[in-house]
């Protein structure tokens, strides 16, 4: 079985999101496709993070009776801050039938020499990468493992939606309809922690 993981705070998650799902899902060389909601990305701050289980249950319903897309707890029992290394090697340990693939967007491969034992994560992994028109792909791009897909793009950001929410106006048909009071009724969201 291959799996494609699709990492993200998703803090919500949104359309952009769920397009860029379902077009991997459809084009990539997969079989089902899991979105990993991270706990903690080392790179990014925690103050705006919503609740683990709020974020989770946000992806299972906007994810809907979609079969081959679920939602993934994975690194919930991990150590934070996640390292993608560490948790593809917990799965490799968990799933050892299962072959994992990396999916992200291009702008990730900027800073990918970065990432915690990122040659291991290229020598052993295929990475799923959607374009975002607003960056040129560096040159690591043309590794052998890295894969470009030209998947819709919209400008849409999680950043976006809880400023929107935070001065009270609407997200409509940012967020899938199956979420969205339940995006609206998030404490996080409606009263972000003042910076």
């Amino acid at each position: 079985m291959r799996i494609g993981l699709f990492f993200g705070s998703f803090n919500p998650v949104h359309v952009g999101h769920m397009v860029i799902a379902n077009h991997m899902i459809s084009h990539a060389d997969i079989d089902k496709l899991w979105m990993v909601v991270s706990p903690h990305n080392p790179h990014k701050e925690k103050k705006s993070l919503a609740n683990d289980y709020d974020r989770l249950n946000l992806i299972t319903k906007a994810i809907g009776d979609h079969d081959l897309i679920s939602a993934s707890d994975i690194e919930f029992s991990l150590p934070i801050p996640s390292y993608t290394i560490d948790t593809l090697t917990y799965l490799k340990e968990k799933y050892p039938r299962y072959t994992f693939s990396l999916i992200m967007g291009g702008d990730n491969l900027y800073n990918f020499h970065k990432w915690k034992n990122y040659n291991l994560l290229l020598e052993n992994h295929d990475i799923l990468v959607y374009q975002r028109p607003t960056h040129e792909l560096p040159d690591i791009a043309s590794h052998p493992n890295i894969h470009i897909f030209d998947a819709p793009m919209m400008n849409i950001s999680s950043s976006y939606i809880r400023s929107e929410i935070a001065a009270k106006r609407s997200i409509r048909y940012l967020v899938p309809d199956s979420i969205y009071e339940n995006v609206m009724s998030i404490r996080t969201y409606t009263h972000p922690p003042s910076q």
